[in-house]
């Protein structure tokens, strides 16, 4: 069980005393079922960590921490291993991958789910639908609940109740000291304030506590039309002029080779939005027929059904090599949705790009109510959030797709600030001031120097401990 890898040898008998004192397990390079346990979404981001550690509960969440602070081992923390910046793992260090706490309880009567830290969002939202109740996660069903709430988490319905922190009630997380704490508003509240935004820079959170909302129903799915100036600029006018019971994603993409699309139309530039209306059908309609009569569309999947229907499949084989740009804008105009096309159609030119994608989201809503100082995601007052990202086959070829990535998304931007952490890949560390500004910049470094003052928990957006 002796770990050989990369600088560090870890002693045998060191890991099998660990091994021993833990309810859940222990894996090395050479361990049967490592590779499934370090496979990552993204291909690229791969890295071979010393030891993983899968706890069970608390008590072994703290002594994997103890024992990567005694050996001397750089410590990453995985829920769902969606991390764009490889925060799910880290070479030659020790992985504490809670995919066995995983645990859904749903309260019915309270009204409140208490999710385990290793669970997904597609899991909690199908758990939670069964009794006709919703939280709102992102997009992605495989992605872990603990990532996106951390970060802020905006999604399918953040327009009609907030992002996934605003429902957030408490959380119970091991510190870098070994202490289980619990921090809501009446306890530990700087801490609770500094989670909800701020990454997973503070400890290992192991239970989250979720307001739910009862919503039997959604009217959602794709509606997907050709993309011209027009079509991209009006989907975006729509959706922000739409009530906040609608929640919209605008994505200008080349149209995938689905079965009912014509073979001609696969891979020419299309408008893929996916609307999301908090409601029963009979209010949604009025909402949603402008969209439809923009143009004559090539796909309508609105349907009225549970809102775990907005969480497609996923195929477990598919871990693309990827890179985004990310930030925030004020308006969208006809220049933009040119530029959009214009810049797209060169690039997915090229024979390294599989896929390039800008991504729209309409913000406001429920999530522009909070005030900006009220959680550690402070990008409270923009409209509009957009991201820029492109799929290659080699990851040798990810440099070069960053220059116009990062061309793009500014120009989209307009001078907005701003940055949303959960999209934010390896770009340096100057990208965290883009994440959080100078005031929750200050707070959050505070509260930093309170709780993990050596920085065991940098391996996230996080800040560095300060006075």
């Amino acid at each position: 069980m002796t770990s050989t890898h990369g600088p560090l040898t870890i002693e045998r008998d060191r890991l099998q005393a660990l091994g021993d004192a833990i309810a859940g397990e222990v894996l090395t390079p050479q361990s049967e079922g490592f590779g499934a346990a370090n496979q990552l979404y993204y291909r690229h981001l791969d890295r071979t960590p010393a030891v993983i550690v899968q706890p069970r509960d608390t008590d072994d969440v703290a002594a994997a921490i103890a024992f990567a602070r005694a050996v001397g081992l750089e410590l990453a923390v995985r829920g769902g291993g969606h991390s764009l910046a490889a925060h799910s793992t880290v070479e030659d260090g020790l992985v504490i991958d809670l995919r066995h706490l995983d645990s859904i309880d749903i309260d019915v009567d309270e009204g409140v789910a208490r999710v385990g830290g290793g669970a997904t969002a597609g899991a909690v939202t199908a758990a939670a639908g069964e009794h006709g109740l919703v939280i709102g996660f992102g997009d992605t069903g495989s992605v872990g609940v603990g990532g996106i709430t951390l970060g802020g988490g905006a999604g399918f319905l953040s327009r009609a109740h907030g992002l996934t922190i605003d429902n957030l009630l408490a959380v119970e997380l091991v510190t870098a000291d070994g202490r289980v704490v619990v921090a809501d508003a009446e306890r530990h509240p700087d801490l609770f304030w500094a989670l909800r935004g701020g990454g997973g820079g503070f400890g290992v959170v192991t239970t989250f506590t979720y307001r739910l909302r009862p919503l039997p129903q959604v009217v959602g799915g794709m509606l997907m039309v050709p993309a011209t100036v027009d079509t991209v600029t009006e989907f975006v006018r729509l959706a922000q002029a739409a009530p906040e019971e609608l929640s919209a994603m605008i994505n200008v993409m080349p149209a995938p080779p689905m079965p009912f699309l014509p073979k001609e139309q696969h891979g020419e530039l299309v408008v893929l939005a996916l609307l999301t209306y908090a409601g029963p059908a009979a209010a949604a309609e009025p909402v949603l027929a402008p969209f439809r009569a923009v143009a004559t569309p090539l796909a309508d999947l609105l349907q009225e059904m549970p809102y775990r229907g907005m969480f497609q499949p996923e195929p477990d084989d598919f871990h693309p090599v990827a890179t985004s740009r990310n930030g925030y804008s004020r308006g969208f105009d006809r220049d933009d949705a040119q530029l959009i096309l214009d810049t797209l159609t060169k690039q997915l030119a090229s024979p390294d790009v599989q896929m390039a994608v800008v991504n729209t989201r309409v913000l406001g809503g429920a999530i522009s109510r909070v005030d900006s100082d009220a959680t550690a995601y402070a990008h409270r007052e923009w409209p509009l959030m957009v991201n820029v990202a492109a799929i290659v086959s080699d990851p040798s070829t990810l440099d070069a797709q960053r220059p116009w990535l990062e061309a793009l998304q500014a120009s989209l931007s307009g001078g907005t600030p701003g940055a949303y952490g959960n999209f934010v890949g390896e770009e340096g560390p100057d990208r965290i001031h883009d994440i959080y500004p100078p005031e929750t910049y200050a707070r959050l470094a505070t509260v930093k120097a309170e709780w993990d003052p050596d920085n065991v928990f940098h391996r996230s957006h996080t800040v560095a401990p300060g006075g």
